[in-house]
């Protein structure tokens, strides 16, 4: 089953914040997810990031793609270099 880390979009009208959600790539922006693993408020001063540590690394191991805005937010919080892939591919 392909999964990825998105954002679910959540709140109000024009007042929007978002759970990081680990899905299955084929289900719908707010459908069933397998596991919450943070939040995101961009309408707070500062901007508000939140990532659950250990379950982000645990997925980011197991092969979950971040969609290109996650993978942002995870650079933001300093989570991509302790989650080293998985597959031995090298950066460079």
């Amino acid at each position: 089953m392909p999964t990825t880390i998105r954002l679910a979009r959540f709140g109000g009208k024009k007042n929007p914040f978002y759970r990081i959600v680990v899905a299955d790539s084929r289900s719908p922006r707010n459908g069933r997810c397998l596991d919450q693993i943070g939040y995101y408020d961009p309408t707070k001063t500062p901007v508000r990031i939140e990532f659950r540590a250990e379950k982000a690394t645990r997925w980011l191991r197991s092969g979950a793609r971040p969609s290109a805005t996650v993978a942002q937010l995870l650079k933001k919080s300093g989570l991509t270099k302790a989650a080293a892939p998985a597959s031995g591919e090298t950066s460079s």
